[in-house]
């Protein structure tokens, strides 16, 4: 293992684009192995090309471009606006509101950091918020994009660990919502001891938050239809990120009627770009992964793991602590595909629900990308609001706090993520 651990860590720290570290250190395998022809390793490459279930990353990657490009955003944000603006630090509450909103939209957490960067950032600095609190809110909250469904973290973890999505779904959402609620609580604290106030809002009460649901009604109304299809059994996942498309282009032309060809064209090329990224390492990956099993990693890891510990908390405890460990250094995406597949059977082999586990994994490994020292999240923050990274570090910690709470409680509580799934699917 070690030839190909060097390969991938070598090229990462060169600053080699992902899909080629992850290529080719699975290539490095097949060079070496007295046993395997390279044309085994092509093979694999090509037959996760042909997986259906995979279908649904490039459906639900192209509906969050075509639903941003269909005024959905700014409809969502005024929503958020009048809902939450009247608390204490009213802008920050408006950004926790609407990553959650935006969740069950985007299913990216960098993506929801970057447009709330340009959307609600601005608007905070103006208000006299703090560079440093301005950023941490909008970086952190984003993580909950990693648990509201449709979560491509989330689809990307069924499909590697062969973990039925549709409970996955089910899975993120209660967990999604005590995130947002913790975080909420957690920025009008800081924002109280600072004075910063509630948000002037345009429209107040019963009245302007009806209409303001009303006009965002078709974006709020996707995520229970999203639900509803897969518990129905009218759609699988992959079926449902093609009706989300359908569903993004019907709003942005007949509801919203904003959708241009210009727009429409513009969000294509952007799903394009992020699209062929994202295959692109996870057809190496899969190559990589082959070998993975091929060298009964996942035992190894299993035996290291399990050797002296038998409480599936204890087991989970210290596999979360990895996992972060490794999220500080490794990009989301990379750890899910090449970690899903030993870490899963270590965590059967203890009892633990393995949907259960893809809550907690997502959660930890996308926390990363708010942290240093490569937080992908963080970094397009800081830089899109110029905040010192020293100042976004410091303002950061109480939001951090709130998600190592929430962790330890879905930890020692699962039935907070599995009741969902259990009712739904039984």
């Amino acid at each position: 293992m070690t030839p190909i651990a060097l390969v991938f860590l070598v090229l990462m720290l060169i600053g080699a684009p992902v899909a080629l570290a992850i290529g080719m250190a699975g290539f490095t395998f097949f060079l070496n192995s007295p046993i395997m022809p390279m044309s085994i390793g092509v093979q694999k490459i090509a037959a996760v090309s042909q997986s259906f279930p995979l279908l649904a990353v490039p459906f639900f990657v192209l509906a969050g471009h075509l639903m941003n490009a269909s005024d959905i955003t700014e409809r969502l944000f005024r929503f958020a606006r009048i809902s939450v603006s009247w608390m204490s630090g009213g802008l920050a509450q408006v950004s926790i509101l609407l990553s959650t909103l935006m969740g069950g939209v985007s299913g990216s957490a960098v993506a929801d950091a970057a447009m709330q960067s340009r959307v609600v950032g601005p608007q905070m600095l103006a208000q006299g918020y703090g560079r440093g609190y301005t950023a941490a809110v909008i970086a952190l909250s984003s993580l909950i994009t990693a648990t509201i469904p449709p979560s491509i973290g989330l689809i990307l973890y069924g499909f590697v660990g062969q973990v039925s999505i549709g409970r996955l779904f089910m899975a993120g959402i209660v967990p999604g919502l005590l995130m947002m609620a913790l975080m909420m609580c957690a920025a009008a604290l800081v924002a109280r001891r600072r004075g910063y106030g509630a948000a002037p809002a345009e429209a107040t009460g019963a009245r302007a938050l009806a209409r303001a649901a009303w006009d965002a009604k078709w974006a709020l109304l996707f995520p229970v239809l999203l639900m509803l299809a897969i518990r129905g059994g009218v759609f699988t996942p992959s079926e449902v990120g093609a009706f989300a498309v359908v569903y993004a282009i019907a709003i942005g032309t007949l509801g919203h009627r904003v959708l241009t060809w210009e727009k429409l064209k513009r969000a294509f090329g952007d799903a394009l770009s992020d699209i062929g990224m994202i295959m692109l390492i996870i057809l190496m990956s899969g190559m990589l992964g082959f070998a993975i099993i091929f060298l009964r990693l996942p035992q190894e890891v299993s035996g290291f793991l399990l050797n002296g510990l038998s409480n599936p908390v204890a087991v989970i405890t210290v596999v979360l602590l990895g996992l972060f460990i490794a999220g500080l250094i490794i990009e989301s995406t990379i750890l899910v595909l090449l970690l899903t597949p030993i870490l899963v059977p270590v965590v059967q082999s203890v009892g633990v629900d393995p949907v259960h586990f893809g809550i907690l994994m997502m959660t930890i490994v996308t926390l990363g990308s708010m942290t240093p020292p490569v937080g992908v999240a963080m970094y397009t923050v800081c830089s899109l609001l110029n905040t010192p990274l020293e100042d976004y570090i410091r303002d950061s910690l109480p939001f951090l706090a709130c998600v190592l709470v929430l962790i330890i409680i879905l930890v020692a509580f699962p039935g907070l993520v599995l009741f969902l799934p259990n009712l739904m699917f039984g």
